[in-house]
C-alpha cells in the first residue's frame, strides 16, 4: 500500500494553504497600489494584466448577489472542502493538494472581501476578437484545485478499481 502523500498531512497542507495565502494576498496589493485601473497592460500576445474589481465570486459569477452572501458561501465552501479533505483516502495526492488549492484560493478571496470591499482581478488572456474573464492567483488556485480532484476522481486508479 502507497504512503501517506504530502498533503494528506495537516501541517504541509497549512504551510501550502498560508504560502498561497501570502502570495495572492502580496500580488494583489501589489496590483492595487502600481496597476492602473481598467488600462491593458500587455505581457505577451495573448496575456495582460488588467486590474479589476470583482463583486461576485471567482470569474466574476454571482457579481449581483449581496456582498456578505458570498462571504457566508465561501465560508461554507471552505467547510465542506475542509470535510473531504479529511474524509479522503491519505493516498490520494491530487485530490489532497486540490483540496489545499481549493482552500487557499477560497479563504485568498473572503480577505479580498474584507480588506477592501471587493475581489482584485488582474489576469486577462485575449486576442483580437475574444477575452476571457479577468482573475486572479486566488481563482486560478480554485479551478487548479478543482481539475486536481476530478484526475484523482476518474483519471487515476483507485485501489478497490484493481483486478
Amino acid at each position: 500500500m502507497a504512503g501517506r502523500t504530502l498533503f494528506s498531512r495537516p501541517m504541509p497542507a497549512v504551510i501550502f494553504v498560508v504560502t498561497m495565502l501570502f502570495l495572492d494576498q502580496l500580488i494583489k496589493y501589489l496590483v492595487e497600489i502600481e496597476l492602473p485601473m481598467h488600462e491593458l497592460v500587455p505581457v505577451m500576445p495573448f496575456l495582460a494584466l488588467y486590474r479589476t474589481h470583482n463583486l461576485g465570486v471567482a470569474f466574476s459569477m454571482l457579481s449581483g448577489m449581496d456582498g456578505w452572501f458570498i462571504v457566508g458561501l465561501r465560508i461554507v465552501i471552505v467547510g465542506f472542502v475542509l470535510w473531504m479533505w479529511r474524509r479522503t483516502d491519505y493516498t490520494h495526492h491530487f485530490a489532497h493538494l486540490g483540496y489545499s488549492l481549493i482552500i487557499a484560493g477560497a479563504i485568498g478571496n473572503i480577505i479580498d472581501r474584507f480588506v477592501y470591499g471587493h475581489v482584485v482581478d488582474y489576469i486577462l488572456f485575449y486576442t483580437g476578437t475574444w477575452s476571457f474573464a479577468v482573475f486572479n492567483l486566488a481563482d486560478a488556485c480554485i479551478t487548479i484545485g478543482a481539475g486536481l480532484v476530478l484526475v484523482q476522481e476518474f483519471l487515476v486508479p483507485h485501489p478497490k478499481d484493481k483486478a
